[in-house]
């Protein structure tokens, strides 16, 4: 697993681990039941605190992707399929919610945009 962060983003630390494994859990870079680094290695490895490590892992437990298993450690959680779909579709309805933003900043209507859609989807299918 490969993570960074970056003290010059205004985002906190916590959040940028969690989203960079997130993001590797969503697309299959991280499978089901494979371990996480443990918190300590990861504070380590990152030179960050411990808590601010353990803040993002128990974010993603929250969220159903990952799974503590006391003495064991944190996995990818193995009963987390519908809760991938669920946060797919959740980053799916937040890319929409952009391109009407910037459809209707452009002038664009809606039945363009459905057109755009049709001829993408189309594409895939073929």
């Amino acid at each position: 697993m490969n993570l960074s962060v970056s003290l010059a983003s205004g985002e906190p630390i916590y959040q940028q681990i969690k989203e960079q494994i997130k993001k590797q859990i969503l697309s299959g870079q991280l499978v089901e039941g494979e371990p996480l680094p443990s918190i300590r290695n990861l504070a380590h490895d990152l030179q960050i605190s411990v808590i601010t490590t353990k803040r993002a892992y128990d974010e993603l437990e929250q969220e159903g992707l990952v799974m503590s298993v006391a003495g064991k450690g944190t996995f990818v959680s193995e009963k987390n399929k519908e809760s991938i779909r669920e946060a797919k579709y959740r980053q799916l309805e937040e890319r929409i919610r952009q391109i009407a933003a910037e459809s209707k900043a452009l002038g664009l209507k809606k039945a363009d945009v459905i057109g755009l859609i049709d001829l993408f989807y189309g594409e895939e299918q073929g």
